[in-house]
């Protein structure tokens, strides 16, 4: 990878030629030129604000949603730390994450008090940040229909909030800038039982379970849900299930799930998703958007 200037010290971690692969759910993909991780979000924005304009910076959470190409990633890639995911209850039925908590970790706190509406979360195995990002979304909740602001930290350096207006939300997207890190959110809930709460997240577990091969190695919801249609039925008729490019498979189990088997790399779980967008298109005339996120350079 090319070589990179000096960049701004920190107290937090930072690490050269860092692999991204060992926390990426599909377990591919090279490196980082810089992996960083910020103490706070105080140190974020000064360290942003002394960076280098020219260097290029992103931000990963824990990678369930990815793919990093096998040429990895030019310039700096932030990950914030544990303990920039703490969940704190508010007044009225609302709550305070830290862009780093996982959405697993905001629906229990919201379950463990008597709030109800964010039992979704528990179906959306990444963080909280990739979530108010990428409007995550599951078992018909979307994150837009329950945010009420959140905080960004800009390529600048600039701490800023937005509302939830701001995010100008729509399926699986929104307004952030590829290059802004979202570091923490408030949201709206309601009052509810705990024990109802509790129920509901738990067949949301057991559904998951049993529909999705969450023991792979993946990357999610491959395609977005085309208007009218649902992409794993597109695909399933395409005659994709099970098909294979190497170790690099679409998954039997849910046909909008692309699976490593062992030894795929990311150019090949790539190709598999171009491949599947080709036969889709095809065999029903529906063009097939990526909802995983590439990333990087191809080797």
């Amino acid at each position: 990878m090319n070589a990179l200037p000096a960049i701004p010290s920190i107290n937090g971690k930072v690490e050269a030629n860092s692999s991204l692969a060992k926390f990426i759910w599909f377990r591919t993909g090279g490196p980082a030129q810089y992996l960083v991780r910020p103490d706070s979000i105080e140190e974020l924005s000064q360290f942003l604000k002394n960076l280098d304009r020219d260097i290029p910076v992103m931000a990963i959470g824990v990678g369930s949603n990815m793919i990093v190409r096998d040429g990895g990633v030019d310039g700096v890639v932030i990950r914030l730390p544990k303990s920039m995911g703490k969940v704190e209850i508010l007044e009225d039925n609302k709550i305070r994450s830290g862009g780093a908590a996982m959405g697993i970790s905001l629906a229990s706190a919201a379950r463990d008090v008597g709030i109800a509406g964010l039992e979704f979360q528990r179906g959306i195995p990444g963080t909280v940040g990739g979530a108010v990002r990428m409007n995550a979304g599951a078992y018909g909740d979307e994150t837009k229909d329950s945010l009420i602001e959140a905080t960004l930290v800009m390529r600048d350096g600039a701490i800023v909030k937005w509302s939830n207006d701001d995010f100008e939300y729509s399926y699986r997207h929104s307004a952030v800038p590829k290059d802004a890190i979202v570091v923490e959110a408030i949201f709206q809930g309601r009052a509810g039982d705990p024990s109802e709460i509790g129920a509901k997240m738990d067949k949301i577990a057991a559904d998951r379970e049993a529909s999705q091969p969450l023991r792979s190695r993946t990357g999610g919801s491959t395609f977005k849900n085309p208007d009218g249609h649902k992409a794993w039925q597109l695909v399933d008729a395409a005659g994709c299930r099970g098909l294979r490019m190497g170790d690099a498979q679409v998954s039997e189990k849910h046909t909008n799930f692309l699976l490593n088997l062992g030894d795929a790399r990311s150019a090949d779980i790539e190709a598999l998703g171009e491949e599947v967008r080709r036969r889709v298109l095809e065999h029903s005339g529906v063009t097939l958007e990526w909802e995983v996120q590439r990333v990087g350079k191809p080797s």
